[in-house]
């Protein structure tokens, strides 16, 4: 997925933390709309402080995270004009299925690496900041590693925070959409599609895995009438021939009557660090950034189709 936060912690009660610009004031006292000030780009979230290491029996684990009531967290944030509208709390799962070259966060590859946290405890955290997703327009963004590694959990906090009247949003690559069930759709109103290739070879060879599920995904979200935000990352040498761009765009004009926006993001080293410390190959390691020029010719390929681009 693109640029996640990253982080971990130990022990404690689970809670999420109050973020820098936000006043703790009183004990479990909701923040305040006037004390909050979201950052407006990635910051790299809280880790998992604040929240904290369910300490229950590996069966019981297991039992909870069958029934949604437990899933495994990397990490969390609250951040402006990413992860759709206003103001987003969103959380990062821990397991992904996909293995992409340019992973900004391959620490979120494996679920075990993730922490413990009950859905009461986290849906009771959301719910503190209804205020702030109300004045701001925003709402909670499920991302991961893959948030459909883990869809019981997440469909579980995508109905108790529906059910409190709060946007749901989830950002996936759609590989595992088999995953998502009719009833877990029902209580999403956003979804952020990663299509990371358009030539099932280049999907391939960026992913480890096939482009097909993704396809597949995305024609159920149209057949909904789910808004779609397209998500595309540019890779120079990978990613970013003409051809695979418009089989990009071809595949997303499928979905034209509910993408609502196609947002192409750059490729950056800010994760080479990450796969060194974990012992992975990292292959990008030579890769530049895309010029600004190369920038604009992708965006303008999907400007050509009629799509709204970011």
């Amino acid at each position: 997925m693109p640029e996640k936060s990253q982080g971990g912690s130990d022990g404690g009660s689970i809670m999420l933390g109050i973020p820098r610009g936000m006043s703790h004031g009183v004990a479990g006292a909701a923040p305040r709309d006037q004390d909050f000030e979201a950052p407006q780009r990635r910051t790299m979230g809280a880790g998992t402080t604040g929240l904290a290491v369910v300490d229950v029996e590996h069966g019981d684990r297991l039992a909870m995270m069958r029934d949604g009531q437990l899933g495994s967290v990397h990490s969390w944030e609250l951040v402006t004009a990413v992860d759709g509208p206003g103001t987003r709390l969103t959380v990062f799962m821990a397991g992904c299925p996909l293995r992409c070259l340019y992973c900004h966060n391959p620490d979120t590859f494996k679920m075990k690496d993730g922490e413990p946290v009950t859905a009461e405890t986290l849906l009771n955290k959301i719910r503190r900041y209804r205020g702030v997703f109300k004045a701001t327009g925003g709402g909670i963004t499920l991302s991961g590693g893959e948030v459909l590694m883990q869809p019981r959990f997440a469909a579980t906090i995508l109905k108790g925070a529906h059910d409190m009247g709060i946007h749901t949003c989830i950002d996936t690559s759609g590989y595992l959409g088999a995953n998502c069930t009719d009833a877990m759709l029902d209580t999403i109103d956003l979804v952020l599609l990663d299509v990371k290739s358009g030539i099932p070879e280049t999907y391939k060879r960026t992913t480890g895995r096939d482009l097909a599920p993704t396809i597949a995904f995305g024609d159920r979200l149209a057949e909904r009438g789910i808004e779609v935000w397209a998500r595309f990352v540019l890779v120079p040498g990978l990613t970013d021939d003409v051809e695979n761009v418009e089989a990009v765009a071809d595949i997303i004009e499928r979905w034209q009557g509910n993408v609502s926006r196609v947002e192409v993001l750059p490729f950056h080293q800010m994760g080479r660090d990450k796969w060194d410390a974990l012992g992975y190959e990292y292959k990008l390691e030579d890769t530049e950034p895309p010029s600004q020029e190369l920038v604009e010719r992708v965006r303008g390929q999907f400007r050509s189709r009629g799509f709204t681009v970011k």
